[in-house]
């Protein structure tokens, strides 16, 4: 099977500015949402303001793909869905091992949105014995130890690693070395890897402190205290 293509490849090999590749998915969303609704067309305004850009920003981003819609009339739906999704890689079928099976595994695996999104949740792994053998989201449950062959036999291309932070890198690494080169890492820790293996970190506490941060500014507004001063070099 392929491998899917990445987020720094489509800059590399199509001149497609990362920035512009972070905001497609966003577009995606949108015009996902709107396709059910029954809209065939949208202007760049509306489009922008449902993707919480701006319409000279998403604009330039579509243009990218070739797209710059009819003047009057806007982007055919459905059209933006298929060209967004093709320089996603999402008209394929992509196989997810998901490793490390606890809460946040199960729910990932038991999670519904990766199907209509072109990505198939194709294996399970984890080292608890206590854990291995169990049915989940109808896979079972495989050990860590058959990490490797797995990926091989299920032909996996990305991976979820949602192991604690102590045994990620070891995770990585065998990954890595299996032929995966894309890795969606949950784990509390950044990851060492070569500049061929595109890493995508999600670190749900990082962005409930930065919430936190807005909310302790508006609390000082509201009440006339002191702000932090604000470094601006």
């Amino acid at each position: 099977m392929p491998r899917p293509p990445k987020g720094p490849s489509l800059s590399r090999d199509r001149g497609i500015p990362e920035a512009t590749v972070a905001r497609l998915p966003l577009y995606l969303r949108a015009l996902n949402g709107m396709a059910e609704r029954g809209t065939t067309t949208v202007s760049s305004e509306d489009l922008a303001a449902a993707a919480g850009v701006n319409s000279a920003k998403l604009r330039k981003d579509l243009s990218h793909l070739g797209s710059y819609g009819t003047r009057g009339v806007g982007y055919d739906v459905e059209y933006l869905i298929y060209q967004i999704s093709r320089e996603l890689g999402l008209t394929q079928d992509w196989a997810v091992a998901i490793v490390g099976v606890g809460n946040l595994g199960r729910a990932l695996a038991n999670y519904g949105g990766f199907v209509s999104r072109g990505f198939r949740v194709a294996a399970l792994l984890d080292a608890d014995p206590e854990v291995v053998g169990d049915d989940i989201a109808g896979l079972n449950v495989e050990h860590i130890d058959e990490l490797e062959t797995v990926i091989k036999r299920r032909g996996v291309s990305i991976v979820v690693l949602a192991t604690p932070a102590g045994a990620a890198q070891k995770v990585c690494d065998r990954v890595i070395a299996a032929g995966v080169t894309s890795i969606l890492n949950f784990a509390p820790v950044v990851l060492a890897v070569p500049d061929s293996v595109d890493v995508r970190k999600v670190d749900l506490s990082i962005e409930l402190q930065i919430l936190a941060f807005h909310e302790q500014r508006k609390a000082d507004r509201e009440s006339g205290g002191p702000l932090m001063a604000v470094d601006s070099q």
